[in-house]
């Protein structure tokens, strides 16, 4: 996966499911990020919910960073589901989710 490690999704997925708690980590985290890892984010979020495949990872990733016109932060914390869709979307390109984030306990 280019431009964002499967830890930095998993650190993600386990903010997300928190967000009541962890909302301002979760905002924090993300900006820092720099913009391709931001993309690259909202791109496995997007393979996650079907909206893309994993074959069109080079499109899905162009995508984001066109589209990008809202925070990133903003529009990954409004999403339904986030951290259900990362998780599938890992799932989706041979990750396991839950391994990565056993990882970071």
């Amino acid at each position: 996966m280019e431009h964002i490690s499967a830890n930095t999704v998993a650190a993600v997925i386990v903010m997300a499911r928190e967000l009541d708690r962890a909302e301002g980590e979760l905002r924090a985290f993300i900006a820092r990020m720099n913009e391709e890892a931001q993309a690259a984010l909202v791109a496995v979020m997007w393979i996650g919910r079907g909206a893309f495949e994993v074959e069109e990872w080079d499109e899905v990733f162009e995508t984001a960073m066109n589209e990008a016109t809202t925070p990133t932060a903003d529009y990954l914390i409004g999403t339904p589901h986030l951290a259900d869709n990362l998780e599938a979307g890992l799932d989706a390109m041979g990750i396991s989710a839950t391994d990565e984030e056993n990882q970071l306990m």
